[in-house]
């Protein structure tokens, strides 16, 4: 039996023209930005979140009073959870090594891991506060060392969200504006008058900041594509139907552009997983939202085989890749492109997003074919310097940079080299000429 498409979500030329459209808008939006600046920002804010306050950026009181409206379970279970992504992340920090290392006599070489210096770090909050959010980039970004930490949210509802302003306060961030979509990434990549530009931009976001980040991608860093959230559920009949639809409407009500995704090598299964979209979509409180996800990017793929299976998931690249089969560890080892597995039945892509400790800040869009997803390494640059201490050792290197800077045509640059040979080694060397072989540097 060959893959077999049970349901088809919208055709890669209907996606092409969305995105088309996006990256129009996008554009136009931050050349506006870029020319207007704060004014520019203000009446983006006015026209999409009805936002305008007397300054964008949250002083001390003000974000005190917000925290101050959480209960006590509330902020309890905030730090909870955000103790557990800085668990993680302060572990692949201590992964992360210095190098330096003699490699011939005289010869070192090494690198350092530095912070990049300051990073804008957007927060999701229009439709729903994406508390979780912060401890990714934020919480993420201190562990790392990142001296200034900037970071951007949408109103939720017309004024800040005290669950959201905690997360982000809590996880150490420098300056909070509560800013949101195109004006807030345009603002910390590009600068206004009263927002100074960022290095590097990270964070989730809907299509538009996503489109953002990419145009601006080169004159500010930025951690990966993570546009609307994608997820596959690759399952067996180990697994009930009831599950694979919870778990697939679970990530369809992000927005109204949420691909998600079963795999499977059981037909009963893909039947029954559709029948129960169908009745979740009755009862579910965000049915609006998820439908739309599930009618126009949704897809049912049936294989004849786990390997078969393997190829779809590995050539679609999803963001979040939920294994619930008899061979889960075999997944593990042989699937190569996606944003983040969450193995077994009782794992779920809500643990991840939430609480359980791994970065949610994902790639989409396939680029799990090329990177992964945020983390405490995103926010270092490894730097690497070079050091020779010896005049053997400048001769011996010099020597052979001379002759190979010739081989290529560089006469300047071999000059560099025959200079220390002359200077440290005390040989010779008539300029416009590679240094000659001796049985010293054999």
């Amino acid at each position: 039996m060959a893959i077999k498409y049970i349901k088809h979500g919208k055709t890669k030329t209907d996606r092409a023209e969305d995105d088309a459209k996006t990256r129009a808008v996008v554009e136009t939006t931050l050349q506006d930005i870029e020319k207007h600046g704060d004014m520019a920002v203000r009446g983006l804010s006015e026209k999409f979140d009805n936002y305008s306050p007397a300054s964008f950026r949250l002083s001390q009181e003000e974000i005190d009073e917000l925290i101050g409206q959480l209960s006590e379970q509330e902020l309890h279970d905030i730090k909870f959870a955000q103790e557990q992504v800085v668990k993680f992340a302060r572990a692949q920090h201590a992964s992360m090594l210095d190098v330096e290392l003699e490699t011939m006599p005289g010869v070192i070489l090494g690198h350092k891991n530095i912070p990049v210096q300051s990073v804008g770090c957007y927060i999701p909050g229009g439709k729903f506060p994406m508390v979780a959010s912060a401890h990714m980039s934020v919480a993420t970004a201190t562990v790392a060392g990142v001296p200034r930490i900037v970071a951007c949210t949408p109103p939720f509802n017309g004024k800040p969200n005290p669950a959201v302003i905690a997360a982000i306060h809590l996880g150490g961030a420098h300056e909070i504006y509560v800013l949101g979509g195109i004006q807030a990434i345009g603002a910390m990549a590009l600068g206004t008058e009263t927002i100074e530009s960022v290095h590097m931009l990270v964070g989730p976001g809907n299509a538009y900041v996503a489109e953002a980040k990419r145009q601006l991608f080169g004159r500010v860093g930025i951690d990966l594509f993570a546009g609307p959230t994608e997820t596959m559920v690759v399952a067996d009949e180990s697994v009930d139907a009831e599950i694979c639809a919870t778990d697939l409407l679970g990530q369809a009500e992000h927005g109204y552009n949420s691909p998600a995704v079963l795999v499977t090598n059981s037909a009963k299964l893909a039947d029954d997983t559709l029948a129960h979209i169908a009745h979740l979509l009755t009862i579910l409180p965000t049915a609006e939202t998820a439908r739309v996800s599930w009618e126009e990017y949704g897809e049912v793929i049936l294989c004849s085989s786990y390997d078969e299976m393997l190829e779809v998931a590995d050539a679609i690249a999803s963001e979040h890749v939920q294994v619930m089969t008899e061979r889960d560890d075999w997944f593990l080892e042989n699937m190569t492109c996606y944003g983040a597995l969450f193995l077994g039945v009782r794992t779920n892509v809500a643990n991840g997003d939430k609480v359980i400790g791994t970065n949610h800040t994902l790639p989409t869009k396939k680029a799990g074919r090329y990177t992964g997803g945020l983390w405490v390494g995103k926010f270092l640059k490894t730097h690497s310097y070079q050091k020779i201490v010896t005049d053997e050792a400048a001769t011996r290197i010099g020597e052979y940079g001379s002759r190979l800077c010739m081989l290529e045509g560089f006469v300047g640059h071999a000059e560099q080299c025959n200079l220390r040979v002359r200077r440290y080694g005390g040989v010779n060397v008539p300029y416009g000429e590679g240094a000659p072989v001796r049985e010293t540097t054999n």
